[in-house]
């Protein structure tokens, strides 16, 4: 039985048992009190030497932090107790005895990280693991209720992405590959047999960056949409993005309180959500005092100027075309930019979606290569790209598509300090292990 099943109110008065682990321990006089832990929640478990039989006792008395324990006992309403319930044990035993545990109650970040394979078990990363599972799965039930297909797309390629810029090469038997940084141009490839797509699997980017957002792996969902306007991938993803925060508010509630995160906040996340220019952005920033100029991308102080006021995410669109990626067509009413969006959440969390329209037309499309070209100085491998290009040769169609970066969503949704709490174990530029 959990601990959850046991504090819930027909388990009252009742003999239960239960597995956990030790999370925290005091004596008092013939009394052993501990608090269990397990995935549901926590129980304080009181063993009094004249109520059990010899060996629960000794068990009792010798066990440690993290053991790991079975019990069986009476649970009671306490109000002293840390949940208000508490359980009368009649029998416990160690299943494993921990060794001294390395974690106490003040350690650095560092130290956490290095032992992240033990941390991931405290009360807060549990909390978060769940809540992000959760996430995931409404991300899917979303896009499922609106006819998406999941497809599974390499993550080893020879095609790079955006820009090919910051990829992890490897050496894939004798051949020049790459871990991807995005899955876009396969999800393209199966929207030609099945139309609306998505892949939700990791990406990698060898950018260099310290920054509270920025992971070198990380769970990348990728839809494709055939004949969405840009406009139209915008609904669609505030949609998406208010359905899985009013979903984990509603069905989820106590995981964010633990979390000490209104469910309220997530249940005014609401569509539409303020659609702005870049060039309007840039007026807001510059009154701002932060003197951007055209062509400028936005890093984390932009980000926060423009949501910190904001309740719920905001759309920038119409970016300038020298800093979008190659496969977006220039706007018809503005060629200086790219049909194109990103969704920013709120409060400073930063960028979540980027989000554009796709070159669906040859001619334009290898006009836009030669541009990046020459401007840029990346060199294509056009032998890479042909078989992507060949769908512009077939039957080509418009289409839109976006990439949402989960950790970054989940570390909004649950207002995390950093990116790296929202993943289990996070690959940064310094760090590796565990």
């Amino acid at each position: 039985m959990s601990i959850s099943i046991a504090k819930a109110q027909k388990a009252i008065g009742r003999k239960v048992s239960l597995n956990g682990w030790v999370y925290r321990k005091r004596e008092s006089g013939g009394i052993v009190f501990i608090v269990a832990r397990d995935s549901s929640g926590i129980l304080q478990i009181a063993i009094k030497k004249d109520s059990v039989d010899d060996a629960s006792w000794k068990a009792a008395t010798a066990t440690t932090i993290e053991s790991s324990i079975k019990v069986t006992g009476t649970v009671k309403e306490e109000k002293r107790a840390p949940t208000g319930f508490e359980m009368q044990a009649a029998k416990f035993r160690n299943v494993q005895i921990s060794e001294p545990y390395p974690i106490t109650e003040y350690q650095s970040t560092e130290l956490l990280l290095d032992k992240r394979h033990l941390w991931l078990r405290s009360r807060k990363m549990t909390e978060v693991m769940k809540a992000r599972s959760y996430i995931f799965r409404y991300t899917r039930q979303f896009l499922d209720k609106k006819g998406f297909y999941e497809v599974t797309p390499p993550i080893i390629t020879k095609a790079g992405g955006e820009t090919g810029a910051d990829m992890f090469e490897i050496d894939f038997f004798g051949q020049k590959a790459y871990l991807t940084e995005s899955s876009q141009l396969y999800a393209e490839v199966m929207e030609f047999a099945l139309e609306k797509t998505y892949s939700f699997v990791p990406s990698f980017r060898a950018e260099k960056s310290r920054t509270t957002k920025h992971l070198a792996e990380y769970w990348h969902l990728e839809p494709e949409m055939p004949y969405f306007t840009n406009e139209q991938a915008m609904g669609l993803e505030e949609r998406m993005v208010s359905y899985i925060a009013n979903t984990l508010a509603t069905k989820n509630p106590d995981i964010l309180k633990n979390l000490e995160v209104s469910p309220e906040t997530l249940l005014n996340i609401k569509p539409p959500f303020e659609r702005i220019s870049y060039e309007k952005a840039l007026e807001i920033l510059n009154q701002k005092g932060l003197k951007k100029a055209w062509g400028d991308d936005f890093g984390v102080e932009d980000e926060r100027a423009l949501t910190e006021d904001k309740d719920k995410p905001i759309f920038v669109h119409s970016w300038p075309r020298e800093i979008k990626p190659f496969y977006m067509p220039i706007n018809p009413k503005d060629e200086r930019t790219v049909l194109s969006s990103d969704m920013l959440a709120p409060k400073g969390h930063g960028e979540i979606i980027g989000s554009g329209v796709r070159e669906w037309r040859l001619k334009e499309l290898l006009e836009r290569m030669k541009e990046v070209e020459e401007k840029k100085g990346i060199k294509f491998n056009m032998k890479n790209y042909e078989w992507w290009i060949d769908l512009r040769r077939y039957g080509s169609i418009p289409h839109a598509g976006f990439g949402m970066g989960m950790e970054r969503l989940i570390k909004w949704l649950l207002n995390l300090d950093h990116i790296r709490d929202a993943i289990p174990f996070p690959r940064m530029v310094n760090r590796l292990e565990p």
